[in-house]
């Protein structure tokens, strides 16, 4: 789908996904990627040059994020003044890979806040790599990841509040419409705060601007008024049983994996 678009996309991913595996698997796609890293994680530089003996070098000097001390000079420092931010420092590294990932060369940007004086207001800096073509400027670059926090926080709402991943659904198609629902309910809340009135709990404060959480707390009059496609609930009371006729179907099930520790033999004790 991305090579039918007008402009290379950019896509913004988490830490659990800056790994050489998933470098290596998203090569043939045609996107930018713009992914975070872990603090702990090592790194290489290019090799040196073939010196005609032997196998040639895959990896050069070791770059490990959280130990200075193996750094090399950075291509490029920029300090520039974020609205909300404050003072912001970035730093650029080129040609760096994973280790299994040698073929994918990235570049490496580290994001500093500082305060008035230039020292250092956090002390865990946020380490982020480019990979795929021309890089936008540092300026903008590393704005970009600033996106990836409102859709954690949407993830979150949804699992909290709507209750995502609670329904224990049978079959893959049943899990696929009710995330499919998701982004409905999501535009629902963020739509409806005009039509419904505040409805706090005890130890809530009644707010002017309703939040999302809050429209789907108030949500329950709307419901009233317009109605649902639901069938009504049946009534209490011995039940009329299965109606004659009428096929049975058992439902398809998959077969239980169990997964079993393989533990260390205990040695026999020799007697002495």
């Amino acid at each position: 789908m991305c090579k039918h678009l007008a402009v290379r996309p950019i896509s913004v991913w988490d830490s659990e996904y800056g790994c050489a595996p998933f470098v290596l698997k998203t090569a043939s796609i045609p996107a930018d990627i713009l992914v975070r890293l872990r603090s702990n994680l090592c790194l290489w530089g290019e090799p040196e040059a073939y010196s005609g003996k032997g196998r040639p070098k895959k990896h050069g000097s070791k770059f490990k994020l959280n130990e200075s001390t193996t750094w090399s000079d950075a291509e490029s420092v920029l300090e520039l003044d974020d609205p909300k931010l404050q003072r912001v420092r970035v730093s650029l590294w080129k040609n760096l890979h994973f280790r299994k990932a040698a073929a994918r060369p990235m570049l490496l940007l580290r994001v500093e806040r500082l305060n008035a004086q230039g020292h250092l207001r956090l002390l865990k800096p946020l380490w982020l790599a480019w990979v795929g073509e021309e890089m936008p400027s540092i300026e903008e670059v590393w704005r970009l990841y600033l996106r990836r926090f409102t859709v954690e926080h949407w993830y979150r709402f949804l699992k909290q509040r709507l209750h995502w991943t609670v329904p224990k659904l049978g079959t893959p198609k049943q899990c696929e419409r009710w995330s499919d629902l998701m982004p409905f309910m999501t535009w629902e809340l963020w739509l409806a705060p005009d039509i419904v009135t505040d409805n706090p709990l005890p130890w809530q404060k009644s707010l002017d601007n309703l939040t999302p959480g809050r429209v789907a707390q108030a949500m329950g009059g709307v419901f009233a008024l317009i109605g649902t496609p639901a069938l009504p609930p049946k009534p209490r009371g011995k039940s009329p049983g299965w109606e004659a006729g009428k096929k049975r179907h058992r439902k398809n099930r998959c077969p239980i994996v169990k997964k079993t520790v393989t533990r260390p033999r205990k040695e026999a004790s020799v007697a002495v």
